[in-house]
C-alpha cells in the first residue's frame, strides 16, 4: 500500500506551504533517512530543545523534521520512550508565541484610537492581493486601485528584501544638506524659476482622479447625509436592473450630495419649471440677481437639478417671496435647511412672509419662530385656481429677531 510522505515547498511569494504526494516504500524509506539528518548536517536526538537565544530556522525544522519521524509506525522505540510530536512542540510553542509578539512589538503601531496595528504578513498581503483582484474585475475605484497598488509595492518590497524608509521623529539628528553648485545652462534655471503653478491638466493629481475639479459658483453647504424618497427610488430601480441583467457590465452607481447655493442665471428655467408646478403660472423671478443673491437666495441642488428654492424680495426687506421643494424631494429636510441658511444670510433683520391659512409649511415656520400677526381674508384670490385644494386666506407670520 502506497504511503503519503511530507515534504516543504517555497512558492513565488515566498510564502511557505505544505503539500503531500504519492510515493512507493522505497522513496518513503529514502526521504525518512533524509530527515533524520536535519538540516544542519547534524543527527537530532530525542531530546534537542531550542531556546530563544539560539533559535534559528534550520533548528526549528529540524525539531519538525523530528517531530514527523516519531509519528512514523517504523519509530517505536522512541514512541516508548514518550517522545512524540505534542511534547517537542508543548516546549517550543510558548517560545515560539513569546518571540512572535516580541517581533510584533517592535513593529506594531499605536493610533491615536488606542487600537494597536501591525503591518501586513506575506501571507496576508497575496491573500489580499487575489482577493480584491477577484472581486474587482472589472476598473476599481479611485481608492481601491491606490489601496492595490500600495499592496502590490509591498509585496515587491518584500520579495527584492527592500526596507520600507522610516522617517526620524527627532529633526535635530537630522545632518543638513551641502549646498551643491549646479552644473545647468542658465536658461534652463531661467525656466524654471518662471513656473508659477503646475497647470491641473498636466499635474499628478488630474492622473490620479481623472477628471477636472468643478468649482460651485455661490456654494453655501454640502449635505452628504440626506436621502430623499427619489434617491432610493434610484437605487432600488439600479439594483433590480443589476439582479435582472447579470451578465451585462453593471457600473457603480454615482453616489452625489445635495448642495446649497445661491442663485444663478444657469438656474432660472429650472426655478421657474418649479415654482409654476408648486405655485401658479406666471412667476418670473429673474429679477433676484439684481438684488444681492448670495444673500437673499438659496437653491438646493442634486447635481444639475434644482430640487428647492426658497427666495427674499430683497436683503432691505427680507420677505420671502417663494419657498418651495421639487416632489419626491419632500419629507427629507430639505425646506428646513433652506430656510436655516436663508435666516442665517440674514442676521439681526426680521423676516416677513404670508402663508395659506391650510397650508403644512406653518408648523415649519412655528419651529423658526415665527408668529402668526394678522389674519387677511382673501389674500389669495388674485392667484389660486376657484378649485384649488389651497385656502384663499392668509396668515401674515413675522420672525422678531
Amino acid at each position: 500500500m502506497e504511503q503519503k510522505s511530507a515534504k516543504w515547498h517555497l512558492s513565488e511569494d515566498e510564502d511557505e506551504t505544505y503539500s503531500e504526494a504519492q510515493t512507493n516504500p522505497r522513496q518513503r524509506k529514502q526521504s525518512r533517512a533524509k530527515r533524520r539528518k536535519g538540516n544542519t548536517g547534524k543527527p537530532v536526538a530525542a531530546g534537542h530543545r531550542i531556546t530563544r537565544a539560539t533559535a534559528s530556522l534550520s533548528e526549528l525544522l529540524d525539531a519538525f523534521q523530528f517531530g514527523i519521524q516519531l509519528e512514523s509506525p517504523s519509530d517505536d522505540a522512541d514512541q516508548k520512550d514518550g517522545s512524540s510530536f505534542e511534547s517537542v512542540i508543548e516546549v517550543l510553542f510558548p517560545e515560539c508565541m513569546e518571540a512572535r509578539h516580541d517581533a510584533w512589538a517592535q513593529t506594531c503601531e499605536t493610533v491615536d484610537s488606542g487600537e494597536v496595528i501591525r503591518p501586513l504578513s506575506r501571507y496576508e498581503t497575496t491573500a489580499t492581493l487575489n482577493y480584491a483582484k477577484e472581486k474587482y474585475k472589472g476598473t476599481p475605484s479611485v481608492a481601491n486601485n491606490i489601496i492595490l497598488r500600495k499592496l502590490e509595492l509591498l509585496r515587491q518590497r518584500r520579495k527584492a528584501n527592500v526596507q520600507e524608509f522610516q522617517a526620524p521623529t527627532n529633526h535635530d539628528t537630522l545632518t543638513p544638506l551641502q549646498a551643491q553648485t549646479s552644473a545647468a545652462p542658465p536658461e534652463s534655471l531661467d525656466y524654471l524659476r518662471a513656473i508659477q503653478t503646475t497647470p491641473y491638466e498636466n499635474s499628478f493629481a488630474s492622473r490620479l482622479y481623472g477628471s477636472k475639479p468643478q468649482k460651485t459658483p455661490g456654494l453655501i453647504a454640502v449635505d452628504w447625509e440626506t436621502r430623499t424618497p427619489w434617491m432610493n427610488l434610484m437605487d432600488d430601480i439600479h439594483e433590480h436592473h443589476c439582479i435582472a441583467y447579470p451578465e451585462r457590465d453593471q457600473s457603480e452607481r454615482l453616489q452625489m450630495a445635495i448642495t446649497y447655493v445661491s442663485l444663478q442665471p444657469c438656474h432660472l428655467k429650472q426655478v421657474h419649471d418649479l415654482l409654476t408646478r408648486v405655485f401658479w403660472n406666471g412667476i418670473d423671478v429673474s429679477d433676484s440677481l439684481q438684488y444681492s443673491p448670495e444673500r437673499s437666495t438659496v437653491i438646493a441642488m442634486y447635481g444639475h437639478l434644482v430640487v428647492g428654492v426658497a427666495l427674499l424680495s430683497s436683503p432691505q426687506e427680507t420677505y420671502i417671496t417663494y419657498l418651495a421643494v421639487r416632489a419626491g424631494w419632500d419629507n427629507s429636510q430639505i425646506a428646513t435647511t433652506i430656510l436655516y441658511h436663508l435666516i442665517s444670510l440674514n442676521p439681526h433683520r426680521d423676516i416677513t412672509l404670508h402663508v395659506s391659512a391650510n397650508n403644512p409649511a406653518m408648523l415649519l415656520y412655528n419651529r423658526f419662530g415665527f408668529k402668526a400677526e394678522e389674519f387677511i381674508v382673501g389674500f389669495y384670490e388674485d392667484y389660486l385656481h376657484s378649485q384649488s385644494r389651497a385656502s384663499m386666506n392668509a396668515f401674515r407670520l413675522r420672525l422678531r429677531r
